[in-house]
């Protein structure tokens, strides 16, 4: 089990970013791995909702949501906290236009209704300290949903390396880790947040996690 801190994973990235395996398909790769687990996980499932935040954890909810409506599925994004402001997220937020995918943000929700998944990508390793306003109505409309919820590398609202989950966080079903398992993962408290615990491969070539300590 390799377990990496948040800058470790940066560094990572970076690594596989200048040995030519860019950002963007690392976010293809990791949203449709998700994707894939999610679905051997819910194979029943029809209906999807997508909480994403305006970062790069947002932009991988936008890969899946774009293939779970090129299949056919009901397909719904809430963007928690506006539109997305990272390049790659942008990118991947604007592809959802060709496809059968309602948008709406989370100041029009009440609750979140007849979703059989709802994708937890709000926030990624980058979050600390405790949930913003927006953020915290977004965990608990997740967790009062009664889907079955499927975070991105973490459940939001649990800092990645320290394992201190703020209050509201997200209590998830499922947890897709991104290429190596992040301290949360083994974090006594925090792990009873993540539910079942995936570590996924996103393509990232075993040579650039090389001197990772």
């Amino acid at each position: 089990m390799r377990i990496v801190t948040a800058a470790q994973m940066k560094q990572i990235e970076h690594n596989a970013d200048a040995g030519g395996l860019s950002y963007l398909q690392m976010m293809e790769n990791a949203g449709t791995v998700a994707y894939q687990i999610i679905c051997a996980h819910q194979p029943d499932a029809h209906t999807f909702v997508i909480v994403a935040g305006k970062g790069n954890n947002g932009g991988d909810g936008f890969v899946i949501a774009r293939l779970a409506a090129q299949d056919g599925f009901t397909v719904r994004v809430v963007l928690a906290e506006g539109e997305p402001v990272t390049a790659d997220a942008k990118t991947n937020f604007h592809r959802l236009d060709q496809f059968n995918v309602t948008i709406c943000a989370i100041e029009q929700m009440d609750r979140l209704t007849d979703a059989d998944v709802v994708v937890d990508a709000l926030y990624g390793t980058g979050f600390h300290g405790e949930l913003r306003p927006a953020g915290e109505k977004a965990c608990r409309l997740m967790n009062q949903s009664g889907a079955y919820i499927a975070a991105l590398d973490l459940p939001s609202g649990i800092h990645a390396d320290t394992g201190v989950v703020a209050q509201g966080a997200v209590c998830a079903d499922l947890t897709v880790a991104f290429d190596s398992y992040k301290p949360l993962h083994v974090e006594e408290n925090a792990k009873r947040y993540c539910g079942e615990i995936v570590c996924a491969d996103i393509g990232i070539p075993e040579d650039c996690h090389n001197g990772i300590r």
